[in-house]
């Protein structure tokens, strides 16, 4: 039986409408592609205590209020993720990879220029469509 893993996953906007995005490290599932921050819920957690939390200890952000973007599940041959997914525009803080990974600024028209894991796909097409209809 695969592993199923809950996931709460930020889209960080700053004001000039960029995207944070983080590098994985080599070592970890999916390693070496870009992602939308966030990371596991923990048992007793809801997604967005995760999510506060896990962009504390990974980038130094504190979330003052983030709202629903999409949920999604997806299967890998090797395990199943659910990301709960939420856009955070509120935040205090500069964002840092205290984890050591390479973190990204970018427009919703680069996200296309980024190797993301498969599960990331619809987030990424979700978001173009959106900034194009826009007009960005």
């Amino acid at each position: 039986m695969t592993k199923r893993v809950h996931v709460a996953v930020g889209i960080i906007l700053n004001s000039a409408a960029q995207i944070l995005l983080a590098k994985r490290p080599a070592h970890l599932h999916q390693g070496g592609k870009w992602e939308f921050p966030g990371g596991k819920v923990e048992p007793g957690e809801n997604v967005v205590e995760a999510l506060i939390r896990e962009l504390k200890e990974e980038l130094n952000l504190t979330v003052h209020a983030s709202s629903p973007f999409m949920q999604l599940s997806y299967d890998y041959p090797d395990k199943q993720v659910l990301l709960d997914i939420h856009t955070v525009q509120h935040f205090s803080g500069e964002a840092e990879g205290l984890e050591g990974q390479q973190l990204a600024w970018v427009t919703p028209c680069e996200l296309s220029l980024y190797d993301f894991p498969d599960a990331n796909q619809p987030i990424v097409d979700k978001l173009q469509a959106a900034a194009s209809q826009a007009g960005r």
